[in-house]
């Protein structure tokens, strides 16, 4: 379980490759990358849109792809090729007049390093590096790619009393 009052979040960020997508990635025939996805991270991620929580994509991968993905589950601010993740964590926070305790972020490499330290709640997948692994609130049981996003977003929903079933439970 989370150790942190999740009740106040209002905002979680998430890395993609090695913690919405898996660490291995297959590339196709022009050397592009062809990311995993799951399913249950998925329904997670559409149903906390539904609830209000403020989601977003901070990945320093270039395929616009990734952005379909996601607006299509209702994210509204993905950022790609996003090398330099501390830039757009602060026009993040800015955008939505947030506090950095009001937020997790999911990471799993040292390109995550700099925000996570900045992040009320940092969290991590179960295969995350040492040094992500070293300051992070929460280590997911899964693996990056396995559920790493259902995982959290089912704990901070079922903290604020919006995991429950009802009409936004159903249908996307």
């Amino acid at each position: 379980m989370i150790n942190y009052d999740l009740k106040k979040i209002k905002a979680i960020v998430f890395d993609v490759d090695g913690v919405l997508s898996a660490s291995t990635i297959q590339m196709d025939e022009k050397g592009d990358p062809l990311r995993t996805i799951n399913i249950k991270d998925g329904y997670a991620i559409q149903l906390a849109v539904k609830h209000g929580l403020q989601l977003a994509i901070m990945t320093g991968g270039h395929n616009e792809n990734i952005r379909s993905r996601y607006e299509y589950l209702g994210v509204k601010d993905v950022y790609i090729s996003c090398s330099m993740k501390k830039r757009t964590w602060e026009e993040f926070l800015q955008k939505y007049d947030l506090k950095e305790d009001e937020i997790i972020y999911v990471g799993d490499d040292i390109p995550d390093y700099e925000v996570m330290k900045r992040a009320g709640c940092p969290c991590c997948p179960k295969d995350a590096c040492v040094e992500i692994k070293e300051i992070s609130t929460y280590i997911s049981d899964c693996k990056g790619g396995h559920g790493v996003a259902r995982d959290i977003l089912e704990q901070v929903m079922k903290a604020q009393g919006k995991w429950v079933l009802n009409e936004k439970a159903f249908g996307w």
